[in-house]
């Protein structure tokens, strides 16, 4: 089972090196500039078009916002982060908003821990926070949690317009590292746009991606 404490002996990602802080330290002082007390608008998007099915897993999910929304139109959802006190916030978001959903601390880069697999997937704003290597265990770990022939939708800051958000991405650093793997086929990958607390449409990219 996985526990509700923070992870012990987990290396450092590459956000947390460049950074100095650990992904907790983004909850403790207020809200991250993330966490925008609601759903993002692209993921309404792609549920209103039947996008996600079967039971979710919501790949760093923070405090929860698009778990509960997906979780509030009736489908199953699990949420993981690795960081202890979005888990708890996102709990007891369920809990205050009474909707059913389940979160627990875990690693993206060892998704294969998880009790089950998934038939959709999201990662919305976690791709673009590691650095090459780490977007390959990334790939790797997300195969091990999806069933074969499931959906992964990946948004995450783009490097295009003349104000990209922290740590954008290439369409081609997007793609490769699903493109190298055979668990893999990059149906498209779009023009979107994320919103932070800064920001309500930072550019972004949405790739669709199946699992073989």
């Amino acid at each position: 089972m996985l526990s509700d404490e923070q992870l012990p002996g987990r290396p450092l990602t590459s956000h947390e090196r460049q950074s100095g802080r650990p992904w907790d330290a983004s909850y403790r002082d207020g809200p991250a500039p993330w966490d925008i007390g609601g759903p993002q608008p692209a993921v309404v998007r792609l549920a209103e078009a039947g996008g996600f099915s079967g039971e979710v897993l919501d790949a760093g999910c923070g405090t929860g916002e698009n778990a509960l929304y997906l979780a509030s139109r009736g489908l199953p959802v699990f949420g993981v982060d690795v960081a202890e006190p979005a888990v708890a916030l996102a709990r007891r978001n369920a809990s205050d908003r009474g909707i059913a959903a389940t979160f627990a601390v875990a690693d993206a880069l060892h998704l294969d821990r998880l009790p089950r697999r998934f038939r959709t997937v999201l990662d919305c704003g976690l791709f673009h926070t590691f650095d090459v290597a780490e977007r390959h265990d990334y790939a790797a770990s997300l195969a091990s949690a999806l069933d074969h022939g499931g959906t992964l939708y990946v948004l995450c800051f783009s490097d295009t317009g003349p104000e990209p958000g922290p740590h954008p991405v290439s369409r081609e650093s997007l793609s490769e590292p699903f493109d190298v793997l055979a668990d893999w086929h990059v149906d498209s990958i779009e023009s979107d746009s994320l919103r932070t607390r800064f920001s309500d449409a930072t550019p972004a990219w949405l790739a669709t991606v199946h699992r073989r």
